[in-house]
């Protein structure tokens, strides 16, 4: 019996400097989205399979665990690295391309990419969407998805650490 290859989804995990590379050879409509996700749940898949659902190509922008930290969701997040969040949002089927930013938002990351569709949960409102401005002016769309599922990775870690075992 032979080793397998690593799996195909990793080839979905693409560093921020060579993005607008591979973007640059389709002939679609991109969406993008991002986050930490760090622990996935339910209301996440759904959310990209909606998200994935305006366009035809999906891009998921991933902050470091650096950017985590800076968001003060607490001193042990993210509780998954960067590395492991990237693969587990990879081997999603809505997903087809995975990055990172390092920054506090991806406001770079989005006018390097330019999307024609740019995308955030429901707890957001589209005018407070960074990188709305700028993907509206150039004739993107912008929109906030709202939640189908009332399920977060903080209120999962909140019951995780107040269950009794």
């Amino acid at each position: 019996m032979t080793i397998p290859d690593p799996p195909l989804f990793e080839q979905k995990i693409c560093p921020p400097g060579e993005t607008l590379l591979r973007l640059s050879k389709l002939n679609q409509t991109i969406v993008l989205t991002n986050g930490c996700f760090d622990i996935l749940h339910r209301g996440h898949v759904t959310y990209l399979a909606q998200a994935k659902a305006l366009g035809d190509y999906l891009v998921v922008a991933l902050n470091t665990d650096a950017s985590v930290k800076r968001q003060g969701k607490g001193d042990d997040r993210p509780i998954n690295t960067l590395e492991n969040r990237l693969a587990v949002i990879a081997a999603l089927e809505s997903v087809d391309l995975v990055t990172w930013f390092d920054e506090d938002t991806p406001f770079h990351l989005i006018e390097t990419i330019q999307p024609d569709i740019l995308v955030k949960g429901g707890d957001w409102a589209t005018i407070d969407i960074v990188g709305s401005k700028e993907t509206l002016a150039r004739g993107g769309k912008v929109f906030s998805i709202p939640f189908l599922h009332q399920t977060s990775t903080t209120k999962t870690l909140h019951a995780i650490r107040h269950t009794a075992l």
